[in-house]
């Protein structure tokens, strides 16, 4: 496969830039992949689509505001530091822009914190040392922006203060993901206290979103591109209950590319659906896979030549997806993070 494949033309102004004003406003594309047949809902609905024959698996991760302003000790200018991962107390992968005022060796200030770059990786990436091994991640809430895409565009200080409260998902406990899984944004209370009216079981695993998982792919030959590793944990409880449903006939509707990868992961190490499970996946999903697990899938509208349409594309089929595309280009439908989604069945 070419990556041209999954090219299309977006125009710029359906690149959402603030969420909607309700999350479960969204617009919400249902996509039957048998027939190809479409509606036009509002994600609201969603428990209205699904019944007792569905349950979901979402991914409870939760966003930690790992953009950061910092100097060199005696200058102004700003240094962008984006927190990547923790590879041990203290020690931090980072990108930093401009990375060429940060050779190894030089020391930046941030909120009261001190660090060294320790080493530049062969992508180009920071190690940072910091002056404190204890307690960073609470200093990084404090001082710290949310890592929005590169695609939002928007004044400050209005916009950073949004984004603290919508780029994240109501159901988000645990911290150390540097993107959201942005199919879940469009949950509420609400639509989840539906569902489980409906009889519509929710499921959770944990996989923590790697800048890696958005990283452009650079090989004109799909399958030449590498998949960056990304932390997953899911406990005995929540496996047994996965397994149960599966084996009762369910019907399994992932929310969103993270929670998919995951468990096709799983389903592909031999895991017994028995005890807790963790470790780091970096499954890379494209069309001709073969999916063991999920029966359906929440997803926004993702990026062109993006490792998220490939898998998309995998799940409804790639001339079928990109048709849907096109439909929503028509319709005014919003992309990429803060925008609108689909429910493919």
């Amino acid at each position: 496969m070419r990556l041209d494949d999954f090219d299309f033309t977006l125009p710029e102004e359906l690149i959402a830039q603030h969420p909607a004003p309700e999350r479960d406003g969204s617009r919400m594309m249902l996509v039957w992949r048998e027939t190809g047949a479409r509606e036009h809902l509002r994600f609201r609905d969603l428990p209205d689509v699904l019944g007792g024959e569905h349950f979901l698996v979402v991914n409870e991760t939760k966003v930690f505001p790992a953009r950061l302003a910092a100097r060199r000790p005696g200058k102004e200018e700003s240094i962008e530091v984006l927190l990547l991962r923790e590879e041990r107390p203290g020690r931090w992968l980072a990108l930093l822009k401009p990375g060429r005022k940060a050779p190894v060796g030089q020391r930046l200030l941030t909120g009261g914190l001190s660090a060294e770059v320790a080493a530049v990786t062969a992508t180009g990436g920071r190690v940072l040392e910091f002056d404190r091994k204890e307690g960073l991640m609470e200093v990084f809430e404090r001082i710290g922006a949310p890592p929005t895409p590169p695609y939002i565009r928007r004044g400050e200080p209005q916009g950073i203060e949004e984004d603290r409260r919508r780029y994240q998902t109501v159901y988000a406990r645990h911290s150390g993901s540097v993107a959201a899984p942005t199919a879940g944004l469009h949950f509420t209370d609400a639509v989840l206290r539906r569902l489980g009216e409906k009889g519509v079981p929710v499921c959770r695993l944990l996989l923590h979103v790697g800048y890696g998982t958005f990283k452009p792919v650079r090989a004109e030959n799909v399958e030449d591109h590498e998949m960056e590793p990304e932390y997953y944990r899911i406990d005995a409880d929540a496996a047994a209950r996965v397994a149960s449903l599966k084996a009762g006939g369910r019907r399994l509707v992932s929310v969103g590319t993270t929670s998919t990868r995951c468990l096709e992961h799983l389903a592909r190490q031999g895991f017994s659906w028995a005890g807790d499970a963790e470790g780091w996946c970096d499954l890379f999903i494209r069309p001709g896979f073969e999916f063991r697990m999920i029966g359906g899938l929440v997803t926004n509208f993702h990026l062109p030549k993006s490792t998220l349409v490939m898998l998309a594309s995998a799940f409804a089929g790639r001339e079928l997806l990109l048709d849907c595309y096109r439909e929503a280009i028509s319709l005014g439908y919003r992309f990429y993070s803060y925008g609108d989604c689909m429910l493919i069945l």
